[in-house]
């Protein structure tokens, strides 16, 4: 089923399935499906349940960095980092505010910015629809400034909505697999991010998520060669634990075409999630080890917030398998995510 991209609602409900391309709009607040009860949601309940999080990130051989925007409704936060391959060290900074003080977050992974500003990290995630691009503007004082173009032309997102619970829903855009412009500056020195091979990756996610969930993830982006050595961009976006509810996000795409996937399973160990991973799908489309490099993680305990946050980066190899063509994976950047959260 292929759903008219415009409104993730339809006379007040939301849309389920998969969307011809990225909403245009996607804010999902005066949804009205009743609850068991026959029940709306409440003020309260739509202030203070309504999630949104956008994420930018990009890989490449030399550095891997990623950018957060979350909004809890009753609380806010922004991560961001940047991993140098060549000297193993991880330069990061995080940052939570109560409500919205702060943020403010774009209704559409179309036409729109969002943004964060606070001390010494300011953060910019834009939207241009013609043409389609995703941006970044990345300040952490005077350590760290990114400046990162993605360019959407002619490439199909992973788009959808999925049930969460009895009457909570998700709606996710997925980008994977799309070359980076721009510049990176680290301490003081610049490097351009088209020299570097820089891909990117980004999610735009939003919806009356499930009170508690979790999920493992796994994301790359880089070229590979088919059997008969032509080259390929490939992007991948994996996960289990959150939407896959009769939709599943669980996508490959190659050379811009989105080509779904079957249920994917994670094969780790929680204790030690830097040891080796298994990644791969039950229709036997992707066999990939990951081998981490570093991580990103967070660990809180409070009463209305639990959350116990990893995203690991490393390289991918393996195999992806579509329509009888053979893709190999040869030390390709992304990441995994271990993620358990009550918000």
């Amino acid at each position: 089923m292929s759903l008219s991209a415009n409104h993730i609602l339809r006379n007040g409900q939301i849309q389920f399935g998969y969307f011809e391309d990225s909403v245009l709009d996607a804010n999902g607040r005066h949804d009205i499906t009743p609850d068991a009860f026959g029940r709306r949601r409440s003020a309260l309940d739509k202030a203070l349940k309504y999630k949104q999080f956008q994420y930018f990130g990009g890989m490449s051989q030399r550095f891997v960095f990623g950018c957060a925007l979350i909004d809890l409704g009753y609380c806010n936060s922004v991560f961001a980092y940047l991993f140098d391959t060549n000297t193993g060290e991880l330069f990061s900074r995080s940052i939570k505010r109560p409500g919205h003080v702060g943020m403010s977050l774009s209704t559409s992974p179309v036409a729109g910015q969002s943004a964060f500003n606070a001390a010494d990290l300011t953060v910019l995630q834009g939207y241009e629809a013609e043409p389609r691009v995703k941006t970044l503007r990345l300040q952490i004082g005077d350590e760290l400034f990114i400046d990162a173009r993605m360019p959407e032309s002619g490439f199909q997102p992973m788009s959808l909505t999925t049930r969460a619970g009895y009457h909570g829903w998700v709606y996710a855009n997925k980008t994977a697999g799309l070359a980076l412009t721009g510049e990176l500056i680290w301490r003081g020195q610049r490097y351009d991010l088209a020299e570097l091979g820089a891909m990117g990756h980004h999610d735009f996610s939003c919806g009356f998520m499930r009170r508690e969930t979790w999920w493992n993830w796994a994301c790359l982006s880089g070229l590979v060669r088919d059997e008969s050595n032509i080259e390929h961009t490939l992007g991948l976006n994996i996960s289990t634990g959150v939407n896959e509810t009769t939709f599943s996000e669980n996508c490959v795409w190659i050379s811009g075409q989105c080509i779904s996937l079957a249920s994917a399973t994670f094969e780790f160990d929680p204790q030690d999630v830097l040891q080796p991973w298994q990644v791969s799908t039950l229709d036997g489309r992707i066999k990939l080890t990951f081998t981490p490099l570093g991580l990103h993680k967070e660990k809180l305990q409070l009463p209305l917030l639990k959350s116990h946050f990893r995203q690991i980066f490393g390289r991918f190899n393996g195999r992806v398998e579509i329509d009888g063509a053979c893709y190999t994976v040869s030390n390709l950047t992304g990441f995994v995510e271990d993620q358990f959260v009550r918000w």
